[in-house]
């Protein structure tokens, strides 16, 4: 057994700070995961308009673009493990946004929330992926890929599977002491990884490494083909992901609340299986077949256009599937980005990564916006994310090399 989470086992077990930032995200995951849960199920319950609901996606991803560069800048000049612990006292301190929109019946304040994480997670990421880059092995990236995608899946898996538990059994304030206490568990792990550190990174080979910025033109097409998978994967998928709640009312209108927050559930469960599926020495071969990404972007698109004509437990798997389908996407496109670069460019590049996709993702969630106040949920996805993906097959097939 070859998987990428056979990779991750082993990895897991020959580096202990790997296996302390491991633990430190798990804590990060839970507790992003019950904010989620508390923002959205707070904006269902307050009513709030089907284009804020579709924009609050919006809030929750633009941000990053500016985080990426703050990050790309700062991994040039500090350890990327200080840069972690940095960003998680600073989402610590970003609870006192929700704490004020409870207090204040805020949506504006909810939202702020929602942008503040968006912005650390684009900090974070530079930073994350040299941290991988430096303490791993080229054989052992694939346990990088593996781990990023569980991170990625984990922070809505586990924190949305507690929040749909508490939420509604709990006051929102105590659903934000749990999220305050995940943040310090985060840290404290964080701390010991940076303990373990040292042995990994002596001075010199962190002096040979050092970061430096990555130019477009002097790229060699794998390399610019590497950069633009989870963007693509951003073009086609945010629409539908911007529209989820949308759809949750039309399928529920009476409790659209009982119905999103499983849904986010069933999403995050597609997104933690996906890659799991992926043999670890085939995802270079992968990365390389258009045919695979393609039909995976479409799988998708046809499995969310779905949903409003299906019940809600139908639903349910139905986005478990696109999800299962979209997340090896993501699983191929981070290793493709991880293998593409060396160790001094892959700050800047997974910083450029990352930008492009917040950008896809904005405008595309934007254009999602409009359309939907104008024609409906529906309309609004077929659209955008069908033209999307007509935008993605000219981009793979310029770059199939």
């Amino acid at each position: 057994m070859n998987t990428l989470l056979s990779a991750l086992i082993r990895a897991l077990r020959s580096h202990r700070w790997l296996r302390l930032l491991a633990c430190a995200f798990l804590f990060t995951s839970v507790g992003n995961g019950l904010t989620q849960v508390m923002v959205f199920g707070l904006l269902l319950d307050w009513q709030a308009p089907a284009s804020l609901l579709t924009l609050a996606y919006l809030f929750a991803t633009l941000p990053g673009f500016l985080g990426s560069l703050v990050g790309e800048k700062l991994c040039m000049r500090f350890s990327p493990i200080r840069l972690l612990i940095l960003t998680e006292w600073l989402g610590l301190l970003a609870l006192l946004f929700p704490l004020l929109g409870i207090q204040f019946h805020s949506m504006v304040a909810l939202l702020a929330v929602q942008s503040t994480e968006a912005f650390l997670a684009g900090m974070s990421w530079p930073a994350l992926t040299l941290l991988f880059r430096r303490g791993l092995s080229e054989d052992e990236l694939p346990a990088a890929t593996c781990l990023e995608t569980m991170i990625f899946a984990s922070q809505v898996l586990l924190g949305t599977g507690l929040g749909m538990v508490l939420f509604h059994h709990l006051p929102a304030l105590a659903l934000l002491g749990l999220d305050a206490l995940t943040f310090v568990g985060s840290l404290l792990m964080l701390i010991l990884a940076g303990s373990a550190l040292p042995s990994l990174a002596p001075e010199q080979a962190a002096e040979a490494e050092r970061p430096v910025a990555v130019r477009w033109q002097t790229l060699a097409p794998r390399q610019k083909r590497s950069l633009l998978l989870l963007p693509a994967l951003a073009a086609v998928g945010s629409p539908a992901m911007a529209l989820l709640p949308a759809l949750a009312q039309q399928i529920e209108p009476d409790d659209a609340a009982g119905l999103a927050l499983p849904l986010l559930f069933a999403r995050s469960m597609g997104q933690l299986c996906g890659p799991l599926l992926l043999k670890r020495e085939n995802l270079s071969r992968y990365a390389r077949q258009n045919r695979l990404l393609l039909t995976c972007l479409g799988i998708f698109l046809f499995a969310y256009g779905t949903i409003p004509l299906l019940s809600g437990t139908q639903a349910l798997g139905v986005v478990f599937i696109a999800h299962l389908a979209s997340n090896i996407v993501f699983a191929v496109g981070t290793f493709s980005l991880l293998s593409s670069f060396q160790t001094g460019q892959v700050s800047s590049a997974s910083g450029k990564a990352w930008r492009w996709q917040t950008a896809s993702a904005s405008l595309f969630t934007c254009t999602t916006a409009l359309v939907a106040d104008v024609l409906g949920p529906l309309q609004a996805l077929y659209g955008v994310s069908g033209c999307a993906l007509l935008m993605v097959v000219g981009i793979l097939t310029r770059y199939c090399r």
